[in-house]
C-alpha cells in the first residue's frame, strides 16, 4: 500500500472465515428447493465515509482488541447481542447459557422424547413441514408439495437428544432482546400468560370469527378478555412443564449469576440484581494495555411492541458514562469543551438498531418516558470516542455510517455494525476488530463466518454439526423469504459493503 493508505495491517483471524470461503445458494431443483454451495472469499470493503483525506503519513498499524458474537476463535471476549430466547420462558434461557457455558444439554420439553409441536401428526396440518411425510389418507404438506421439502425419518427425535456443547471458552456477555422479555417478542406478560405457557393447552387455531384487529387491540390492553379468546380456539393437549413458565427481567438477569462460563453474571451487576435493570457497562483490555469502554445497552420496551427505545433513567446513566470517559466532547451548540474523564474509546452493545428505536410506547411515570433513536445518535455524535455501536434485531448483515455534522469542530463519527441472525439464512456471525493505524485513523475490521454445520447434511442426522448444517439448509429454502428480494443486497446477507469491511474513522485523541 502507498503511502496515502488508511491501514497497512490485515485482521488477526481472518482463516477459516468468510474472506477465504463464502457458502451461497446452489441451482433450485423441485419446488425451489436449493443445496448449499461453495463460493469465492470476499475481500474487504474499504469505507471511509466517516475518515475524510488520506492521511499523508505511513501507517504504523498496532491491534487494539478483538471480539466476536457468539462464535469460537481466540479473541478477548463473545457478545450475544439479544433474542437469546424466544418466548422468554426459563428452559430456553438454562438452554442458552448452558450452550455458551458448554456441558451437558437437554432441548427438550414436556414428556421427554417425544415431540408435541405443529410438526408432528397429533393434528395434522398441511401448512406446516411435516419430516415423516403425511399420515395414510392425507394431503402432502404445502412445504413438499409446493417448495420442495424433503422427506427425513427420525430428524423431530434427533432434534430433541441430549447433547455436549462445546461452550466458547472465552468470557462472554449478554445483552437483552425483545423476545428476551416480552411475549413472543412483542406483548408484556399478560394475566394467565404464565399458567397458558407451562400448561397443557396448546392452541392451534383461533375461534371461527375472531377479529384480529380487535384481539390486537386487547393484547396491547392486556385485557383478560385476550386470554380468554385465545383458550376458546382449537387446540392440542401437550404435557404440563412447569420450566416453560415465564421469567421477569429480573428473573432473566439473575439467571445468569447460574453459570460455570466466565464472568460470572456475564456482564449484569449486583445493581441490575437489586434495581431490576439491564444495562451496565464493563473495561476490555485492550493489546496495547489501554482500556476501551464498553457499554450495553437494553432496548426493550416493558410496555411491549417489536422495536425499541430507552427510557429516561438509562439515557442519562448513558450519557454519564460517556462524560466519565471523555476528556473532551461537544456540547449541544457543537462547540469543544473539556470533559471530567480520562479518554477512553468507547463501544456500544444493544439489540436494536437506531432506526428501530422508534418505540414510543410509554408509562405516565416520566421515569419511564421512552428516548427514541435519533436522541440517542444526537448524543453519541457529541463524544469523538465513540467509535462503534454493534447491534442485531433486524437478522440483516448491514453497516452504516454516523456522521457529525460537515461544519462541526471535530470531523468524522461513529459506524454502526449489524449482524445476521442465527435462525434465519445467512446464520452468521461476525468478528470485530478494532486497529489504530498510528496515522491519525483507527480501522474497525469486520469479519463474516460461518457456523461449522456441514455444508451438505446427510440425513442420518448423527452429530449436532450435522442437524446445525440442516439447519442452514432449511433457512435458505424458507419459502417465505424466497419473495423478498432487496435491490442491491443479496438478502438478509447484505451487500458486499454490508459484510467483510474495514470502517474507518479519525482517532479521537
Amino acid at each position: 500500500m502507498n503511502e496515502l493508505s488508511f491501514s497497512t495491517t490485515a485482521p488477526v483471524a481472518p482463516r477459516g472465515t468468510t474472506v477465504e470461503r463464502t457458502l451461497l445458494a446452489g441451482p433450485a431443483g423441485s419446488g425451489g428447493f436449493r443445496p448449499i454451495m461453495a463460493g469465492a472469499g470476499e475481500p474487504y470493503v474499504l469505507r471511509t465515509e466517516l475518515a475524510g483525506p488520506p492521511p499523508r503519513t505511513h501507517a504504523s498499524p498496532r491491534p487494539l482488541l478483538a471480539f466476536a458474537q457468539l462464535t469460537d476463535v481466540h479473541l478477548a471476549f463473545a457478545v450475544s447481542t439479544g433474542d437469546n430466547a424466544d418466548n422468554s420462558q426459563y428452559n430456553e434461557f438454562r438452554w442458552f447459557i448452558d450452550v455458551l457455558d458448554g456441558g451437558p444439554v437437554l432441548p427438550d420439553s414436556g414428556e421427554i422424547g417425544v415431540y408435541e409441536g405443529v410438526m408432528d401428526w397429533a393434528r395434522y396440518d398441511v401448512h406446516y413441514w411435516h419430516p415423516e411425510g403425511e399420515p395414510e389418507g392425507q394431503l402432502v404438506d404445502r412445504p413438499r408439495a409446493l417448495h420442495g421439502f424433503p422427506v427425513i425419518h427420525g430428524l423431530l427425535e434427533r432434534a430433541l437428544a441430549r447433547f455436549t456443547a462445546e461452550g466458547l471458552r472465552m468470557p462472554w456477555y449478554s445483552v437483552f432482546g425483545n423476545h428476551d422479555t416480552l411475549l413472543q417478542g412483542n406483548l408484556p406478560h399478560l394475566l394467565g400468560s404464565e399458567d397458558y405457557a407451562a400448561g397443557d393447552h396448546k392452541v392451534v387455531e383461533l375461534p371461527t370469527g375472531t377479529s384480529l384487529v380487535r384481539l390486537a387491540i386487547d393484547l396491547f390492553r392486556a385485557s383478560p378478555r385476550a386470554i380468554e379468546e385465545l383458550f376458546s380456539g382449537a387446540y392440542r393437549s401437550v404435557t404440563r412443564d412447569p420450566d416453560r413458565r415465564l421469567l421477569s427481567r429480573a428473573e432473566i438477569v439473575e439467571e445468569h449469576f447460574h453459570t460455570l462460563g466466565a464472568p460470572v453474571g456475564h456482564g449484569f451487576t449486583q445493581t441490575n440484581r437489586a434495581e431490576g435493570t439491564a444495562y451496565y457497562g464493563f473495561d476490555a483490555s485492550a493489546v496495547d494495555g489501554s482500556t476501551i469502554r464498553c457499554l450495553v445497552l437494553d432496548t426493550v420496551n416493558p410496555a411491549g411492541g417489536a422495536n425499541g427505545s430507552l427510557d429516561e433513567k438509562q439515557f442519562r446513566w448513558l450519557e454519564a458514562e460517556l462524560l466519565a470517559h471523555s476528556s473532551r466532547y461537544l456540547d449541544e451548540e457543537g462547540h469543544v469543551v473539556d470533559g471530567p474523564g480520562i479518554d477512553r474509546l468507547v463501544v456500544l452493545f444493544s439489540h436494536h438498531t437506531l432506526a428501530t428505536m422508534d418505540n414510543w410506547l410509554t408509562d405516565p411515570d416520566p421515569e419511564k418516558h421512552r428516548v427514541l433513536g435519533t436522541r440517542v445518535r444526537d448524543l453519541l455524535l457529541r463524544y469523538p470516542n465513540v467509535v462503534l455501536w454493534v447491534n442485531g434485531h433486524t437478522h440483516v448483515n448491514s453497516v452504516t455510517p454516523h456522521s457529525r455534522h460537515p461544519d462541526a469542530a471535530v470531523p468524522g463519527g461513529y459506524w454502526e455494525l449489524n449482524t445476521a441472525s442465527h435462525i434465519d439464512w445467512p446464520q452468521q456471525a461476525r468478528l470485530v476488530e478494532l486497529v489504530d493505524n498510528g496515522n491519525g485513523t483507527i480501522s474497525i475490521f469486520g469479519t463474516i463466518i460461518d457456523h461449522a454445520g456441514s455444508e451438505q447434511p446427510s440425513w442420518d442426522l448423527s452429530s449436532p454439526i450435522e442437524l446445525a448444517g440442516l439447519s442452514r439448509l432449511l433457512g435458505i429454502n424458507d419459502w417465505q423469504q424466497r419473495a423478498r428480494a432487496q435491490t442491491g443486497s443479496d438478502g438478509r446477507r447484505g451487500a458486499p459493503g454490508d459484510r467483510n469491511v474495514e470502517l474507518v474513522v479519525p482517532t479521537p485523541f
